[in-house]
């Protein structure tokens, strides 16, 4: 129930205003603005596309388990290929990172929210709008079939005249919107709203990759987003953009792609990166070595990621000066990825380390992203690309450093975080056997296809003649699929037991972890923290439960829990719920179903209602509910 400011204050500082009483269930979460329960939705969305993609990659590697093989037509082939390739890319592992941003930015800065929480449910619905208007494709004329990169004029009308391409140009157009939004978001909050104390160099390493990656999303997606709106004016209003016969220019659509797609790697991979800066240092018992070292190759990766997008493209006949100038730039930037490497180690080197689940797949995501990156060294070589770029070599290589690197990265955080998401303690054991199906699965699948890809295995093809020397190692490949979907499998039976289990109640604090997340209980309350945290250093909950090392002046300490003090007058005001989130995404997702079919009616209707819900939402009020505390910080 919603109370007044004056409300508040005349109840005093001893009680506790239990919000939403009147929604529950469902409606709960479909209106909730809760950066928490965000988080876990996305989460949830996101694994199980994870697991969708999983399927069709198993289902693609079927098809190529033997030479000659009739199991998928070339069309269906390649609405596989095409479907796995954008769920694995937008819909599963890059939201992935979203979602522990989502829950995780506030708890570890000492915030209560996102700066703007109705703002961070639109990024959640529009996402699933997105996604889900694009696999809508499926049941209405045909997936897409072009391939997760679309390359023009594979997009144009004559070449692709059903509506696959539009479903995949507008889907993607949608969840972007969302992306950018939450980018925004996130970077307000870090930025602003830090607890007392908490300075720039002191935030977790993993608040500096995200914040890192907010600003590429930022810069990156534009670029993307007019390259998709040129090509659904090419198909749906006439325009020109990519169409050669009338003077369009199709390599335009892989400059603007790649200028997205660089950098889109490492919006993937630095969430992951900073995952386990802080499960490494939690299990080696040791603070992380070369923090400053850390902070500022994550901004040179994030800056030398718009600097090499080119050598994507080194086959299409960029001249030797500019295969020279990208391919000097891919070497630069492997400089700081490999001091990740070294910093990781050395905090291991000494420490006292505990190989838990979580520290199993930091480890196995350490060797994997090194093996990634060693291809990355060799295929930047512009003469040596020319030779394998449209090999399974290429196919191994981006696997190894953006798919199963990051994927390892998120699954180490995934079990670290897992108590603070849910309250409750996944299974170590299971958790073993997952880790070993997994990486194991991963690298039966993709270790041969480097060897398949020097021996001439062309990628992107449906099947091969007998007789080339590829049947084995074809086979090993998908035999390691199954082996990574039975992991897959086992993951989520034991997610399932978890949660349905009363006797595996996680502790507030059950790894001795450092950072202030794990200083409230688990799962956390709705407005995260009674009382606002007092930050005295980098691995500030190690501090305060080890007091001994901390290196600042009485005086600092006093002037910092002040400040966090005055800030507990003014109390805890917490958002309310609000369906107009929801609302806009769902005129924004028919809107992009009335450009498909060429709908005016629709079109206009959607339109009436996104610019009535936008209207509403801004209109709607503050709402919300005050939560207080007692003096002691007990509830009452």
């Amino acid at each position: 129930m919603a109370i007044s400011s004056q409300s508040a204050k005349n109840l005093g500082s001893k009680v506790l205003i239990r919000p939403n009483s009147q929604t529950k269930g469902i409606v709960s979460w479909l209106t909730t603005v809760d950066h928490k329960r965000l988080g876990i939705m996305y989460l949830v969305a996101s694994f199980l596309f994870l697991f969708t993609a999983t399927i069709e990659s198993s289902l693609i590697r079927t098809q190529l388990i033997r030479p000659n093989n009739t199991f998928l037509s070339p069309e269906i082939f390649n609405q596989m290929f095409t479907l796995h390739g954008v769920t694995m890319v937008f819909l599963a592992i890059m939201p992935m990172g979203t979602g522990f941003a989502n829950f995780l930015v506030p708890l570890m800065i000492g915030a209560r929210d996102l700066a703007f929480p109705r703002l961070n449910a639109f990024g959640f619905w529009i996402y699933i709008a997105g996604a889900t208007l694009f696999y809508s494709s499926i049941f209405l004329g045909g997936a897409p079939n072009a391939g997760w990169f679309a390359y023009a004029p594979l997009t144009s009308l004559s070449a692709n005249p059903g509506h696959g391409i539009d479903f995949y140009m507008i889907g993607l157009f949608l969840a972007g919107m969302g992306t950018l939004a939450t980018a925004m978001n996130v970077i307000v909050t870090i930025i602003s709203m830090r607890a007392p104390g908490m300075t720039l160099w002191r935030m977790p390493m993993f608040i500096w990759m995200v914040l890192i990656t907010m600003f590429l999303i930022l810069f990156a997606f534009p670029p993307f987003t007019i390259a998709l709106v040129q090509v659904i004016m090419d198909r749906s209003f006439g325009s020109l953009f990519y169409v050669p016969e009338q003077g369009g220019m199709p390599i335009l659509w892989q400059h603007l792609f790649w200028i997205f797609g660089h950098p889109e790697v490492y919006i993937i991979v630095l969430p992951a990166f900073g995952a386990i800066s802080e499960v490494i240092p939690a299990f080696s018992r040791k603070p992380l070595s070369g923090y400053p070292i850390m902070v500022f190759s994550g901004m040179s990766i994030g800056f030398m990621g718009f600097a090499v997008w080119a050598h994507h493209m080194f086959t299409t006949g960029l001249g030797p000066y500019g295969e020279m100038a990208f391919a000097v730039t891919s070497f630069v930037i492997g400089v700081p990825t490999g001091a990740k490497i070294f910093n990781w180690v050395m905090t291991m080197w000494g420490g006292k380390i505990r190989l838990t689940t979580s520290m199993l797949f930091a480890i196995g995501f350490i060797v994997t992203f090194v093996m990634g990156g060693i291809t990355g060294i060799m295929v930047a070589i512009s003469s040596l690309d020319a030779q394998i770029n449209s090999s399974y070599f290429l196919v191994a290589h981006f696997h190894y450093a953006m798919g199963g690197g990051a994927l390892l990265g998120f699954m180490a955080g995934f079990y670290y975080w897992f108590p603070k998401f849910t309250g409750k303690m996944l299974s170590e054991k299971v958790g073993r056997f997952v880790f070993a199906l997994i990486a194991v699965g991963f690298h039966t699948v993709f270790f041969p296809q480097h060897f398949l890809g020097l021996m001439g295995m062309p990628r992107r093809i449906q099947t091969y003649a007998d007789g080339y020397g590829f049947n084995t190692l074809n086979l090993i490949s998908t035999l390691g699929s199954y082996i990574a979907l039975v992991g897959a499998c086992l993951l989520a039976y034991d997610i399932i037991v978890t949660m349905r289990s009363k006797d595996r109640k996680a502790p507030n604090d059950p790894w001795d972890a450092r950072s202030l997340e794990w200083s409230i209980p688990s799962p956390p309350p709705v407005h995260d923290f009674d009382t606002t945290p007092v930050v005295v250093g980098q691995d500030t909950f190690w501090l305060e439960k080890y007091p001994q090392f901390k290196n600042i002046s009485k005086q600092e300490e006093s002037e910092i829990a002040k400040l966090a003090k005055e800030s507990d007058k003014h109390g805890i005001h917490m958002p309310g719920a609000s369906w107009w989130p929801l609302i806009t995404s769902v005129a924004l997702f028919f809107g992009g179903y009335s450009i498909i079919f060429d709908n005016i009616l629709l079109g206009i209707i959607m339109a009436g209602l996104l610019i009535f819900s936008v209207h509403a939402w801004a209109f709607e009020g503050v709402g919300g509910y005050y939560v207080t505390v007692d003096n002691d910080g007990g509830k009452k």
